[in-house]
């Protein structure tokens, strides 16, 4: 069975290097797990959608809460589907400093990235709506 799972978090340390190494771990351990999805990163926060089977993207939203690289971990939507939405990515990349805020401004208040003021309707809508403007890198 496949589910969606939509988290935020709070990076603890926003070096390049640590948002390269959250990027590169997901991708590497991604695919061996049948977990698909995408990470938008802006303001030190992340945004995450996770698909896969039931198990394997509940253990790994297990890993992503214990890990010391994150605090503040909410989950904000979780589903069961038929198909995939992000089943081209082993781990999609959205640069929010490169992206038009006009997208951003559409689903908030503000110009910034804060999916914990939003509903996870709203950041689901968001990841798609940056999907559909490849604003996503990283596609496999």
């Amino acid at each position: 069975m496949l589910v969606r799972l939509l988290y935020c978090s709070r990076a603890v340390d926003t070096t390049d290097a640590v948002i390269e190494s959250i990027l590169a771990q997901g991708r590497q351990h991604n695919p061996e797990n049948g977990i698909t999805g995408i990470l938008c990163f802006g303001g030190g926060i992340f945004l995450q959608a996770i698909e896969g089977g039931r198990m394997q993207v509940s253990d790994l939203f297990g890993q992503i809460q214990q890990d010391p690289r994150h605090k503040d971990v909410a989950l904000l939507h979780y589903e069961e589907i038929f198909e995939r939405r992000f089943g081209g990515w082993s781990m999609g990349q959205v640069n929010l400093s490169k992206l038009n805020h006009s997208i951003l401004l559409k689903y908030s208040e503000k110009p910034e990235l804060d999916p914990y003021a939003v509903s996870g309707k709203v950041s689901l809508a968001l990841l798609e709506d940056l999907m559909a403007t490849a604003a996503i890198c990283g596609r496999v």
